[in-house]
C-alpha cells in the first residue's frame, strides 16, 4: 500500500509553494511522524511530517515550485519488511548524530544564515557533533574570502517585494520622541515577580505600550485607518495590534485581536502564547493577518533609534528603542533618567504631521504617567488593574 503525500495549503489565497529542504533520501526508512521536509510560501514555513512508516519517494526537487495539493512524495508502507526494519533500527542510534548535524542550534542556525556560512564547513564541537555558537564564531573569525550564491527563500522574496512597495507606494514619513521610562521600570520592578508567580507570565513593557497605543488610536483615529482602493479610507472602531516578534524564520508580525478588550494580564498572555508559536515555527496565517496598528522593538537588538516601515496595508507602525540612562533636565535641574527614543512611521496620504506628533505624544503621556492614564489615577488601583 503506498501513502501519497500531497503539498498542505499554508493559508488562503495561497497556489504554490517552495521545497525548501529534504530531510531525506530517496529510498529512505521513514518513521511514523518523522519531519522529512520543509515547504515555504510567501508568507510561513511548513514542517512535513511522514504519515506513515515506510520507503520514501522523493517527487520534488529541493528549491522546485510545487502547487497546492500537487504529490511530495510517496511512502511505501509495503516495503516495510524486516529488512527495512532492521535498516532503521541500525541507523537509531546514528540518528541523533545525522540530525544535529542538519539542525544546528536556534543561536548557531541564525549565525550561518547572517554571514552566509555553510553547515557542511563547520566541524560541530556539541554533543553528538551538533553545530554550537561559538562554532559559527570561531568560524566566522578564521572564514576565508570565499562566497557562496544561495536563493531567496519564497518568504524572504515576498518580504523584500512588501518592503519596496511601501517605499514606492506611501508617502511614508518618520517623527520622534523620547520617553522618560522611570514610572513604568518602577511599577514593574514592584509587581513583576508577583505577577509572574501569579499567572506564569512576565509584565513586560509591551503591555504598557499596547494600551498606551489603545488610549491614543482613540484619541487620533486617522492613525488606526488605512486606504482602499486608492480612493477611500476605512477607519477601524477596533484596534488589531501587530506585534513584531523576531524567530527562526526571521520577522514575524502576529497580531493581537481586539487589544481595547484587553487588560494588562490579557496582553501578556496572547504576547507569550504568540512569541512562543513564532519561535516554535508554529505561527499560523490567520494570526498574522488582518492587523490595524503595528507595534515593533528593535531596543532587543539594541538599536538606539531607527524609522520603521510600515506594515501594509497598515498607516503607521510605532519603533521601540533601547533604554538608556541619559541627563535630562527637569524642573531646572539636571537628571539621570532611563530614556527610549520612539519612532512613529505613518503614511502621509492619510495622516497629517499634527496627527503623528500628537499620537506619539500621547503615547509618551501615557508611558511618563501610567497611573494617571493606564491605570484610573491611583497607585492603589495597580494590584486590580494588574489582577493581583
Amino acid at each position: 500500500m503506498t501513502i501519497k503525500v500531497k503539498v498542505p495549503s499554508p493559508g488562503e489565497s495561497i497556489t504554490e509553494v517552495e521545497v525548501s529542504s529534504w530531510f531525506v533520501k530517496n529510498g529512505d526508512y521513514v518513521s511514523k511522524n518523522q519531519l522529512i521536509a520543509e515547504i515555504d510560501s510567501d508568507k510561513v514555513t511548513l514542517e512535513i511530517h511522514a504519515e506513515e512508516n515506510g520507503v520514501i519517494t522523493l517527487m520534488a526537487k529541493k528549491g522546485e515550485r510545487i502547487k497546492v495539493g500537487d504529490i511530495l512524495c510517496i511512502i511505501d508502507k509495503e516495503s516495510s519488511d524486516e529488512n527495512s526494519k532492521k535498516s532503521l533500527e541500525t541507523n537509531v542510534k546514528k540518528k541523533e548524530k545525522i540530525l544535529y548535524k542538519k539542525f544546528p542550534s536556534p543561536a548557531s542556525k541564525k549565525i550561518l544564515k547572517e554571514k552566509n556560512i555553510s553547515i557542511e564547513s563547520i566541524q560541530g564541537t556539541g554533543k553528538h557533533g551538533r553545530i554550537t555558537k561559538k562554532d559559527c564564531i570561531t568560524k566566522e573569525r578564521f572564514n576565508s574570502r570565499s562566497t557562496r550564491v544561495t536563493p531567496l527563500s519564497s518568504l524572504r522574496r515576498k518580504l523584500s517585494e512588501r518592503l519596496v512597495s511601501v517605499k514606492n507606494q506611501t508617502a511614508m514619513l518618520t517623527t520622534f520622541n523620547e520617553v522618560d521610562m522611570q514610572e513604568i521600570i518602577f511599577i514593574r520592578k514592584k509587581y513583576k515577580n508577583i505577577f509572574q508567580e501569579k499567572h506564569g507570565v512576565n509584565l513586560g513593557f509591551m503591555s504598557f505600550f499596547t494600551l498606551s497605543c489603545v488610549r491614543s488610536l482613540n484619541l487620533y483615529p486617522d492613525v488606526n485607518a488605512m486606504i482602499i482602493n486608492e480612493k477611500e479610507k476605512i477607519n477601524f472602531e477596533y484596534c488589531d495590534i501587530s506585534i513584531a516578534i523576531s524567530g527562526p524564520k526571521g520577522l514575524m508580525v502576529p497580531v493581537i485581536r481586539n487589544a481595547e478588550n484587553l487588560s494588562f494580564l490579557g496582553i501578556e498572555k496572547e504576547i507569550s502564547r504568540l512569541s512562543t508559536s513564532v519561535r516554535n515555527g508554529t505561527i499560523s496565517i490567520n494570526e498574522m493577518k488582518g492587523g490595524t496598528f503595528t507595534i515593533t522593538n528593535g531596543g532587543v537588538f539594541g538599536s538606539m533609534l531607527s524609522t520603521p516601515i510600515i506594515n501594509p496595508p497598515q498607516s503607521a507602525i510605532l519603533g521601540m528603542h533601547k533604554i538608556v540612562e541619559r541627563p535630562v533636565v527637569i524642573n531646572g535641574g539636571i537628571k539621570i533618567r532611563p530614556i527610549m527614543y520612539l519612532a512613529l512611521s505613518y503614511d502621509h496620504r492619510i495622516i497629517d504631521g499634527k496627527e503623528s506628533v500628537g499620537f506619539l505624544v500621547s503615547v509618551k503621556e501615557s508611558i511618563e504617567n501610567p497611573i494617571d492614564f493606564l491605570m484610573e489615577g491611583s497607585e492603589k488601583n495597580i494590584p486590580r488593574i494588574l489582577e493581583l
